[in-house]
């Protein structure tokens, strides 16, 4: 990722260049700033960035986002890219128990963690920042999406705290699930089940772990929350009177519009250049 944001600080300091990266509109269409986003940032309880995983801007900004927080009130971060069994993994390595090598042994990173997170999970263990594993182990949500729901009632009780407190609401019409259930090629009603169950843990996880007068900022794929879905729909059932902020990704070639099908897509939408090189 710094090479690629080295690459692009060359080519926008470059002599006659004026070709945006990206720029941020409301959920109306209004183009606005980075400057408005951390002004309301700043206001809300609750900050949910939906990234595109492999987008150096985005991870860029998450960082950026993270630094323009700091002593603002006590911050606390969460990630979906963190699951819920590697939290004394990830204690580990931000109280400087473990290096990095322990965490590459102990944590299931993902395959980007180096280039698109680590420079966001060192700068919470410098600032001294807890962060939230948040999301369900991949094997339960496997297991959702081959076996569907009723396949968590055969997990051992030991095993059940890594997931959301069973039974948990499902709405399989909401329409970001809607949209799953079309491009599935198998088990088109288990594959929004597995998203759900993520999107419920991650929620419950935030709940949890949030405290009153605090910000937690959350990283997650924009799918998790987008269109108001996901994470927000369940952190919006379990605790109605948090101030939630959200954040999405896009990635296209028009950089001064807003297409009509991104309208309500989140609070704030960060629109990247689609030739923007990808991280992966």
């Amino acid at each position: 990722m710094k090479n690629i944001l080295f690459i692009l600080s060359i080519f926008l300091c470059a002599e006659g260049f004026s070709q945006e990266a990206f720029a941020f509109f409301t959920q109306n269409g209004k183009r606005t700033s980075y400057r408005k986003l951390l002004r309301k940032s700043k206001k809300a309880d609750i900050v949910l960035f939906g990234e595109y995983h492999n987008n150096p801007i985005a991870h860029w900004l998450e960082v950026k986002l993270t630094k323009d927080l700091l002593g603002k009130r006590s911050l606390i971060l969460g990630a979906e890219m963190f699951e819920r069994d590697n939290q004394d993994a990830l204690d580990g390595y931000l109280e400087g128990t473990i290096n990095q090598k322990g965490l590459d042994s102990l944590a299931r990173l993902w395959k980007n963690y180096k280039t698109d997170y680590k420079p966001w999970v060192d700068l919470a263990k410098r600032e001294k920042l807890p962060i939230v594993a948040t999301n369900i182990p991949r094997k339960y949500a496997n297991l959702v999406y081959k076996k569907g729901l009723q396949a968590l009632d055969t997990l051992p009780s030991a095993e059940r705290k890594w997931i959301v407190s069973l039974p948990f609401p499902y709405d399989g019409n909401l329409s970001q699930y809607e949209k799953m259930k079309k491009m599935a090629r198998h088990n088109p009603e288990n594959l929004p089940m597995a998203q759900a169950i993520k999107d419920a843990t991650m929620a419950e996880s935030i709940e949890t772990h949030y405290k009153k007068g605090s910000l937690f900022l959350h990283l997650n794929g924009s799918y998790h929350s987008d269109f108001f879905q996901g994470i927000y729909w369940y952190l919006r059932r379990r605790k109605p009177n948090l101030k939630i902020l959200t954040i999405s990704t896009l990635s296209q070639s028009n950089l001064k519009k807003l297409p009509s099908e991104a309208y309500g897509q989140a609070d704030f939408i960060l629109v990247v250049d689609e030739d923007m090189t990808g991280s992966y």
